[in-house]
């Protein structure tokens, strides 16, 4: 809708409520009408493809937000199983969870019947509304913790964050929260297709649920590695990371890690080990030197685990500086 259409739709709503209709009626009509004035474009859609037997995704080529891809940054993952579709994070906005569905509705014939949310991130938990409206009363799981954040702070705080990394694209999405709680080695079963969920402490965040599909031998990481692209570590831990790498190999033993950002393969956390060691240690290194945080961004640029990465790592030039910063402090916490 236009606005000159919204203006004069409200002004003939005034007009007529007194001597045609109800009070329900003209509020109803016109909250409908400021709805669709204020919601974002649709996503153009982008392909579904297979990833082992029972997983297929949404890949998202983007590493962050931008007007361009309305929010566009975040693989969607799907498990096919015989009781329906399951969907592990649902995108950044209900235009892209409507994309999501558009691309179902082509490849299966069957509904999606859970979600779970990975951790509380907005890119990961923002589709949840088109899900919602889709299939009501769907299952919604996610960690107790991220339950907390996107019931709190984080869902209206994310929200309004999209909102202005693509200049209001995603406009018109409404926070839904999960509500129902996984923890470390909870197994939901869909037939003859097993999910076991992995949680080993703060890594990403407090909160992160790495989702193992069985049979497939591959693990859906959410944002705990990523493939070509800096984890965001405001909110996680490098130490906590690094620990959990090694003990998903050690308890998922997966053929297939399946990143919320970049490709999957058998190497993402590998390479995320690599990179997170060389940005960590250096600067662990440097406190116990008593080197400044200048000095020891030199050191970790100038490590080869970082600097061979440096070229095709999505956002490196402009976010190294910080993920250095939070290296230095969390090493330099851990030294007192």
């Amino acid at each position: 809708m236009n606005r000159r259409h919204f203006l004069r739709t409200a002004a003939m709503l005034s007009a007529v409520s007194a001597v045609e209709f109800a009070p329900w009626q003209v509020v109803s009509a016109f909250a409908k009408e400021v709805e669709d004035f204020v919601r974002g474009p649709a996503v153009k859609d982008h392909p579904l493809t297979q990833v082992s037997k029972h997983v297929w995704m949404i890949y998202s080529p983007d590493g962050f937000p931008s007007p361009e891809n309305q929010g566009m940054m975040c693989n969607i993952t799907f498990v096919d199983t015989p009781k329906g579709l399951v969907v592990v994070d649902t995108g950044a906005s209900v235009q892209i969870g409507e994309m999501a569905i558009r691309q179902l509705k082509k490849q299966f014939k069957k509904p999606v019947v859970a979600i779970i949310n990975t951790h509380y991130h907005g890119d990961h938990f923002l589709g949840n509304d088109a899900f919602a409206a889709a299939y009501p009363d769907i299952p919604i799981y996610a960690h107790a913790g991220t339950i907390k954040e996107i019931s709190g702070m984080q869902g209206n705080l994310w929200r309004t964050l999209m909102e202005q990394w693509t200049n209001q694209a995603t406009m018109g999405t409404r926070v839904v929260a999960p509500t129902l709680a996984l923890d470390h080695g909870k197994e939901l079963k869909f037939g003859d297709v097993t999910l076991r969920m992995h949680h080993y402490g703060k890594a990403h965040t407090p909160s992160d649920l790495c989702v193992e599909v069985v049979e497939d031998k591959l693990t859906c990481i959410g944002d705990v590695a990523m493939d070509r692209r800096i984890a965001n570590m405001d909110d996680g831990s490098y130490v906590g990371t690094l620990a959990t790498y090694d003990t998903l190999e050690k308890y998922a033993a997966s053929a297939i890690w399946l990143p919320g950002h970049g490709q999957p393969g058998a190497g993402v956390l590998q390479w995320n080990r690599e990179l997170f060691e060389g940005i960590y240690r250096p600067c662990e290194q440097a406190i116990k030197d008593g080197l400044p945080l200048e000095e020891a961004k030199a050191l970790v640029l100038k490590d080869a685990r970082v600097a061979s990465r440096a070229k095709d790592t999505k956002g490196f030039e402009l976010n190294i500086g910080k993920y250095v910063s939070l290296a230095y402090l969390e090493a330099e916490a851990a030294g007192f």
